[in-house]
């Protein structure tokens, strides 16, 4: 099954509205996290490692040995809040781990190199 793509439009509205005020609705919040893991999923392609936000999304990313079936070795997983945050650059990826905010496993799973995504407007 192929994954619906957010608009590039729709989707940095969606980011903008976060930055400008984190408690917005759900709606907007699924849109703001499923857009941030198109974008990182365009900027490190590959298999390798699985950056999980639940409830609202999943992506593969990051070339190396391609995971097929079961749990991946390269997993990266963590709340909306917390992947939003990073993905604008509010708190960075060893602020994260310090933190506890970011579960990570698997020699593959440093997304330092990535993040921002989309920093937050001045």
């Amino acid at each position: 099954m192929a994954t619906r793509k957010i608009d590039a439009q729709q989707g940095r509205a969606a980011v903008l509205a976060w930055c400008a005020d984190p408690t917005v609705g759900r709606s907007v919040i699924a849109t703001a996290v499923r857009f941030s893991l198109q974008e990182l999923a365009l900027q490190a392609p590959g298999r390798s490692v699985e950056v999980r936000v639940p409830p609202y999304g999943a992506v593969q990313v990051i070339e190396g040995l391609t995971h097929r079936r079961g749990t991946p070795p390269n997993v990266v997983e963590l709340d909306a809040d917390s992947w939003m945050k990073l993905t604008v650059g509010d708190i960075s990826w060893a602020d994260a781990e310090r933190a506890g905010v970011v579960s990570a496993s698997g020699s593959r799973s440093d997304l330092s190199p990535y993040l921002p995504l989309l920093p937050r407007p001045s």
